[in-house]
């Protein structure tokens, strides 16, 4: 859409004109919770005057940490309707990483539940200097010292509507929306900020492209603390007027069962959801006709399991993206017609409005086909790092351009395959190596579900590649096979020399491998 033409908006804006659109509609399913669009409008005014109660004001940071509840969906739009800006804690958090991103926000209000997966939030917090945090309140669950849900709520019974009205028409689409903070993989995480505007554009241009309906029952796997979960999840839900089924933790057989009982026709998430789907032994006990559309990325997506996802699981579209924290989560998308094969060997082209290209190391365009570094510029890009205006000028350049720091190649069509991080590559005997290059080979190799490359020193070389891979059930492979497979595959710089199997990676909550955890594994070996 020309910038011309477009109406930028704010968030409770957004909200307020899905529950006009789509009233009675029902918005969230949470167990025995639901909630129509006009019931989540209403919650989400019920919520702001509690905000308003409490003393927030335009600006300050509210922090929840919290797995996929419908609570916190309205405490964030509660907040955000009247300048509140969210500041979301990964659930996998130990409490000193907590505590770093609460002190580094300088949030006031922590919203968090009492017990998750055997971890209580607030007894991890016990100890750690938080001078800045006024209030706790468990969004379920109870912790001593933390006012419940039930009774924040409660606290804005004195404060009229209209003061939510006000305050919220006062916002404008240049205001500060949320600060997500960086995973920290390169030092300590850093806090993206990023606006309304920015943030519900990106995500109607997303939606619109991957075809995201009103009727659609959204089943959100993705964390709400991630910008899938939450920006690609709830926010594009809202925008659209879909179903949304929060999904506290992943559970294949809950997934499956959910799938026909709830007519579940959009699932998002990285290839091992669908991976593990296609895998199970009772699959074709469920009725799995509901299924529509799949968005995925965070790993490599090989073109059988892109047609196997179509053919098998019954999806008519399936999609992948490729974003960043500092780009409110989205850079290129492929488009709902692409092949298989342009899916699988692609993250799509940059979304209506955002301009891409790949440069070499002194910032000048690469042609077409060669590797070079992802820059992106446009409306999402982030208005910088909390506090840290030296890494901004590092990320940013003064023309506007953020430096992704991926490696990718563009076709002709604009269309950009990923390659890897810089930070990842290595050198085999004067050559650059990209991972996700090589992993992208080992996955098209019979009997390899996931495959992940790292590299470990070498007396010879420097580095050479290590392959870890999960394989697919019933498989049996040995290091011989695959590296032999490799030499037939592929240059032999890029082989591999050595072979790990693993039940399963680990991985971050985005579905992201952990290489460092790789490469502990790898430096307790013995040489």
């Amino acid at each position: 859409m020309p910038a011309d033409h477009y109406r930028a908006r704010t968030l409770p804006q957004v909200v307020a004109e899905a529950a006009a659109a789509h009233g009675e509609r029902i918005a969230i399913t949470d167990g025995e919770v639901r909630l129509s669009y006009t019931e989540l409008d209403a919650a989400r005014v019920q919520a702001a005057r509690a905000f308003v109660a409490a003393g927030l004001e335009k600006g300050d940071r509210v922090a929840i940490w919290a797995p996929n509840i419908y609570q916190w969906i309205v405490a964030a739009i509660g907040a955000q309707s009247v300048g509140g800006v969210l500041v979301p804690l990964n659930t996998r958090l130990k409490g000193a990483e907590a505590a770093y991103i609460l002190q580094a926000s300088g949030a006031r209000l922590l919203f968090t539940v009492g017990d998750f997966l055997g971890v209580n939030y607030p007894q991890l917090l016990q100890g750690q200097e938080l001078p800045g945090l006024e209030q706790t309140v468990m969004l379920s669950g109870e912790a001593e010292g933390a006012m419940s849900w039930e009774d924040f709520l409660a606290t804005g019974a004195g404060v009229p509507g209209e003061e939510v009205a006000r305050r919220a028409a006062a916002l404008a689409p240049d205001d500060t929306l949320d600060i997500l903070f960086t995973s920290g993989t390169t030092g300590k995480p850093k806090g993206v900020v990023t606006c309304h505007g920015q943030n519900i554009r990106t995500f109607e241009t997303w939606s619109a492209t991957v075809d995201l309906r009103s009727d659609d029952n959204y089943l959100i796997i993705n964390p709400f603390f991630h910008s899938f979960g939450y920006k690609a999840g709830w926010l594009a839900a809202i925008i659209r007027g879909a179903h949304m089924l929060p999904v506290p933790s992943f559970d294949l057989d809950e997934v499956l069962a959910r799938i026909p009982r709830d007519r579940i026709s959009m699932i998002p998430g990285p290839p091992t959801i669908y991976q593990s789907l296609l895998a199970h032994p009772r699959r074709g006990d469920y009725d799995l006709s509901s299924l529509r559309l799949a968005v995925t990325g965070a790993a490599p997506v090989p073109v059988a399991l892109v047609e196997q996802m179509r053919e098998e699981l019954g999806f008519e579209v399936v999609v992948t993206a490729y974003g960043l924290t500092e780009t409110c989560g989205v850079v290129s998308i492929c488009r709902a017609d692409d092949s298989a094969e342009r899916i699988s060997h692609s993250s799509g082209r940059a979304m209506d409005g955002v301009e891409m290209k790949c440069v070499d190391a002194g910032g000048i365009e690469v042609p077409r086909g060669e590797a070079g570094e992802i820059w992106c510029r446009g409306f999402n890009v982030m208005r910088g790092y909390l506090d840290n205006p030296e890494e901004t000028a590092r990320a940013i350049t003064a023309d506007g351009w953020l430096r992704t720091g991926d490696v990718g190649v563009m076709d002709a069509d604009g269309y950009v395959r990923i390659t890897d991080r810089i930070k990842d590559m290595f050198i085999v005997g004067g050559f650059n190596c990209y991972p996700a290059e090589i992993e992208n080979s080992l996955c098209s190799m019979p009997g390899v579900a996931r495959a992940a490359v790292i590299g470990v020193p070498d007396e010879r070389l420097g580095e050479v590649a290590r392959a870890y891979l999960v394989l697919a059930p019933g498989a049996a492979l040995d290091e011989a096979a695959v590296i032999d497979w490799c030499r037939a595959n592929m240059a032999n710089y890029k082989v591999p020399r050595s072979v790990r199997f693993l039940d399963a990676f680990p991985l971050n909550a985005g579905g992201k491998v952990l290489k460092t955890e790789l490469r502990r594994l790898a430096a307790g070996e013995p040489a």
